[in-house]
């Protein structure tokens, strides 16, 4: 197995990381869209909020970056117009790199996405 095989698809993601503003602005526009069938909102909104606090080391927000991103992109794995099925894709890359990076997102960045949630997504950005 070569040593870039472990990124064969997440291509598309890893080059939309690159540009913070893209994915901060495509993010809330996607996540007020889907946030009622997402079970994992709160997890999502703490990892964007850890992924964008300028006290994250550089690689903790690439990894994070890169989970955003892929939950972003219209295109991916599983369409996520798929009843129930559409965002287990987003869900697990996501469960990934929160389990790589998890004594990093901190109890403020888990509270913020509460607030966010709990005051609604209008007015979460």
């Amino acid at each position: 197995m070569a040593s870039s095989d472990h990124t064969v698809g997440f291509e598309p993601a890893d080059r939309l990381a690159q540009d913070r503003e893209s994915v901060r602005r495509r993010f809330w526009i996607k996540f007020k869209q889907v946030v009622a069938q997402l079970p994992f909102a709160e997890d999502l909104l703490a990892a964007y909020y850890c992924a964008f606090d300028k006290q994250t080391p550089r690689h903790v927000q690439a990894s994070l970056l890169g989970a955003v991103a892929y939950f972003i992109l219209p295109f991916d794995f599983m369409p996520d117009m798929l009843p129930l099925l559409g965002f287990t894709d987003d869900a697990a890359v996501l469960a990934t790199a929160i389990r790589m990076v998890a004594s990093h997102i901190t109890e403020e960045h888990r509270n913020a996405a509460r607030a966010a949630l709990k005051r609604g997504t209008d007015t979460a950005e």
